[in-house]
């Protein structure tokens, strides 16, 4: 009996060091109080830049939303992968609908560290994993220009999710494999400031890697396979290979992808199609630099072969 006691209690002190850990890893981890600091005021032309190069009109208004409606973040559209359907929230100024009631922290949490304003874990199909690279600054610029868009009223729908992926604890260990503010590409010292620029918005705000990079069976983006073109989310199609070794722009000069970005058509006359389309309307918004420097940074990454499968020849017949 004695030696049954001393095993049970050592299973449960094994138990509770294991839980202790578990725990340690999975609570959402909020900002520290120096990014918190460097956050500043924001400032709302900034802002809309900001809010045009991540695109969150096309998954925050309501859908096919045209013109100012598209500024009427109301949320709605759908995303439907193999973990579940994901419904993007109402992030209008509402206070009881939106994020009227949020603060910059609350905001910030959410955007760099994928932590709610009530502290659970957010779900990465709302893109912090690129988030959490944007400079605070640029976040608090975001932050004071949706607040000067219009309040909406009503809840979008809930999430349809099963199990184990509607249990947002594990989410925790997710971050720690998937989630870091470091740059996915590190340019050695020198480089121009233009590719840096591109960076920033390509890695953080664009988010442009959430669909252009494959995914591993946990749904985080490979980044050895960065920008190296993927399946789709949605859908059996796929997402192009956009470093200087994808078929389909390896030919591209700079002011060719700058020019496709500005008007939707590339150096061979074909127009924008599919997802893209949403994409280029919001990068047609941004300055001409922001676009010649998004160029720059595509052309100067590590080339990547497909990150996708070869599409198979349907058999004849």
């Amino acid at each position: 009996m004695a030696v049954f006691r001393k095993i049970a209690v050592a299973a449960l002190a094994l138990g509770g060091a294991g839980a202790a850990i578990f725990w340690w890893l999975t609570v959402p981890e909020r900002l520290a109080p120096d990014m918190l600091a460097a956050l500043g005021t924001g400032d709302t032309g900034r802002g809309q830049r900001i809010f045009d190069a991540g695109g969150c009109a096309s998954c925050h208004a309501r859908p096919k939303s045209e013109g100012d409606a598209r500024l009427q973040l109301a949320g709605g559209v759908e995303l439907k992968t193999q973990f579940g359907t994901f419904v993007a929230p109402n992030i209008s100024s509402d206070p009881n609908d939106g994020i009227g009631a949020w603060s910059l922290e609350d905001f910030a949490n959410a955007m760099l560290k994928g932590v709610s304003r009530e502290g659970q874990h957010l779900y990465p199909a709302f893109p912090y994993a690129s988030y959490a690279r944007m400079k605070p600054a640029d976040v608090a610029d975001l932050y004071a220009f949706l607040k000067t868009l219009p309040a909406v009223e009503g809840r979008a729908p809930d999430h349809e999710l099963g199990f184990p992926f509607n249990i947002r604890l594990g989410l925790g260990l997710w971050k720690q494999l998937y989630l870091s503010d470091q740059p996915v590409v590190a340019f050695a010292e020198g480089t121009p400031d233009k590719v840096l620029h591109g960076r920033d918005l390509v890695e953080g705000a664009g988010h442009c890697g959430e669909c252009h990079t494959p995914r591993s069976l946990a749904g985080g983006t490979e980044k050895g396979q960065w920008l190296a073109g993927a399946r789709a989310a949605e859908g059996d199609g796929v997402v192009p290979n956009i470093t200087p070794e994808g078929k389909d722009i390896s030919g591209w000069s700079e002011a060719d992808i700058a020019g496709y970005l500005e008007t939707g058509f590339t150096p061979e006359f074909d127009s924008v199609g599919g997802t893209m389309v949403e994409v280029q309307k919001n990068m047609a918004r941004l300055t001409a630099a922001d676009r010649e420097a998004i160029a720059a940074y595509l052309k100067a990454i590590p080339p990547q072969a497909n990150g996708y499968p070869a599409q198979q020849p349907k058999p004849a017949g």
